[in-house]
C-alpha cells in the first residue's frame, strides 16, 4: 500500500536535527495528511521516512515577551481554531484553520505542514502572507528567519534547504495590533474540498472612515499564495466608500497572474478575486471597528 524504505521516529528537536544532518533526504512526516497521500498514489516511491509527531517543542502557541506570537509547526489546525491567543489576537487565522478539510483531517493536519507542502491552495497561506508571517528555519549547525513570501518559490517548492525544519512561525504585534481581517474560501464544497480561491484581507481603520493599513493574501490566484502590493499601496489613506473598495478588487486581479486549471479557469479566478476580495475587506473594515459598507 504504502512503498517507503525505513522509518524514524524522533522525539526531540535535537534528534531529528542530526538525523537529517546525517541524512538529509529523509522526508519529514508530522500529520501525514499529504505525505500519505503522495505515498499511496506513488508520488513519493521508496522514501525514508523521519517521524516529528511527538516532538513537543514544535506544538501550541504562546504569545511572546515582545508580543509576538509564535505557533509551533505541529500545532494542529484543530488547535489553531480553538487556542484562545489566536482568537483574541489573530481570529482570522482561526477562520482559515476551520476551512481546512473536515474534522477529522484537522484533528491530526498541522500548520506546519499545511506550509511545507508548497500548495498554493494551503488554507493557513493567504492569511498568514497577509499577517506578514516570518518563519523560522532550524539546521543541526544555526538557523534563520525569512519571511513567508520568501518561502514558496514555486508549485509544491519551498526554500527548506537540505537538513532544515521549520520550527515556528511568527507574527509580530504591528502586524496584527488593531487590525481586524476576514478570510474567505470559495470551494465547490463547504468541507473536504481544495480552494478554488482563498483570499484574506487585513485592515486597520482610522476615525471609523479611512483605510490606514490594508493587506491582501491571495492563495490558489496564481502557482503560489501572494500579496497584492498595487492594491494595497493605493487602499492607503483612502475614505471608505464603495469606489474605494471596487478599486482595490479590481487591482488585485493584477496581482493575481490567475491561471487556468481543471478547477477554473483563468477569467473565472479573476473574477472571484476581484469580488472576494471586496468581500472580505468589507468584513474586515468592520472587524477592525469601521463603518460598514453596503
Amino acid at each position: 500500500m504504502y512503498n517507503f524504505q525505513g522509518y524514524h521516529e524522533a522525539t526531540t528537536l535535537a534528534e531529528a536535527l542530526a538525523l537529517l544532518a546525517a541524512n538529509p533526504r529523509l522526508t519529514v512526516i508530522a500529520g501525514g495528511t499529504d505525505v500519505l497521500i503522495k505515498l499511496r498514489h506513488g508520488v513519493i516511491e521508496g522514501a525514508e521516512l523521519l517521524s516529528i509527531r511527538h516532538i513537543k517543542s514544535l506544538e501550541g502557541v504562546q504569545k511572546l515577551e515582545d508580543g509576538t506570537i509564535a505557533i509551533g509547526p505541529l500545532t494542529t489546525f484543530s488547535r489553531v481554531a480553538e487556542d484562545p491567543v489566536i482568537k483574541d489576537h489573530i481570529p482570522v487565522l482561526a477562520e482559515a484553520a476551520l476551512t481546512m478539510g473536515g474534522p477529522q483531517i484537522r484533528n491530526v493536519a498541522t500548520i506546519g505542514g499545511n506550509l511545507c507542502n508548497g500548495a498554493t491552495s494551503a488554507d493557513s497561506a493567504p492569511t498568514l502572507f497577509a499577517l506578514g508571517a516570518r518563519l523560522k528555519l532550524k539546521n543541526n549547525t544555526g538557523e534563520r528567519v525569512i519571511p513567508i513570501q520568501d518561502f514558496y518559490l514555486g508549485p509544491g517548492k519551498v526554500a527548506l534547504k537540505p537538513g532544515e525544519l521549520l520550527t515556528q512561525i511568527l507574527i509580530s504585534p504591528e502586524d496584527y495590533r488593531g487590525y481586524g481581517g476576514h478570510y474567505i474560501k470559495f470551494s465547490q464544497r463547504r468541507a473536504m474540498d481544495i480552494a478554488t480561491l482563498g483570499v484574506a484581507v487585513v485592515c486597520k481603520v482610522k476615525e471609523g472612515r479611512i483605510l490606514e493599513d490594508v493587506r491582501i493574501g491571495l492563495g490558489v490566484a496564481g502557482p503560489t499564495p501572494r500579496r497584492c502590493p498595487e492594491a494595497e499601496a493605493f487602499a492607503k489613506g483612502k475614505a471608505i466608500t464603495s469606489e474605494t473598495i471596487a478599486t482595490i478588487g479590481k487591482l488585485a486581479v493584477k496581482a493575481a497572474q490567475a491561471r487556468t486549471s481543471w478547477r477554473a479557469s483563468r477569467e473565472y479566478r479573476e473574477h472571484l478575486v476581484e469580488e472576494l476580495t471586496q468581500r472580505a475587506l468589507r468584513e474586515a473594515i468592520v472587524k477592525a471597528g469601521g463603518e460598514a459598507i453596503a
